[in-house]
């Protein structure tokens, strides 16, 4: 746990530095949040509104944390573990409860999470061979997943009519197009670097 926590260096960062504690929040805030949804079960009242806007804090610290560990040069192996768990336990508790609650069907929450956590569990297994890095249509697919969610959790429509659950629908159809198309693309290029490596 000795290290720097929240200045600038070339010395060994703390596993406990300021990019890895708001990591740390974002896992925390996702079991509040997903819980707050539960409870209004689709009453569409004040707690629904707390928990969208506790998830749009918490999916913003995404880029907060990554940005402080690579301008302070505080990436940790803590850090490169935690993060990507940290956005599938956040994106897979909204896509499951808002399958519970039956806003969102159950396939297009299975194809997104079988996608997110098979690419996780192989990026994980080749780490100490390979890195394979994030292509643009993956970080493309992050965005859209990031503004989708967020509208069907947060009931604009009931503020603005019902036209904004189509915007909802298409916000959706195009993560899950980015999804499946990215993880596809993953998987090739991760085959064609396994084959330059063999040769």
């Amino acid at each position: 746990m000795r290290g720097r926590v929240i200045s600038s260096g070339e010395t060994p960062a703390s596993n406990a530095n300021i990019a890895n504690i708001i990591t740390v929040v974002r896992i925390l805030l996702a079991p509040l949040f997903v819980w707050l949804l539960l409870l209004d079960n689709g009453e569409l009242g004040a707690l629904r509104w707390v928990a969208g806007v506790l998830f749009i804090v918490a999916i913003a610290t995404d880029g907060v944390d990554g940005h402080l560990a690579r301008s302070k040069n505080l990436v940790t192996n803590v850090g490169i573990l935690l993060d990507p768990i940290a956005d599938k336990i956040l994106i897979g508790g909204a896509l499951i409860a808002l399958s519970m609650l039956g806003e969102l069907w159950w396939w297009v929450t299975i194809l997104i999470l079988v996608r997110e956590v098979g690419i996780t569990i192989y990026r994980f297994a080749v780490l100490s061979k390979r890195v394979i890095p994030a292509s643009h249509g993956g970080k493309l697919k992050t965005i859209s997943q990031s503004v989708a969610i967020p509208l069907f959790l947060v009931p604009l429509w009931t503020v603005f009519g019902d036209w904004v659950l189509v915007v909802n629908w298409i916000a959706m159809a195009a993560a899950l197009v980015l999804t499946v198309v990215t993880g596809i693309d993953y998987l090739l290029q991760a085959r064609k670097l396994r084959r330059a490596a063999s040769v």
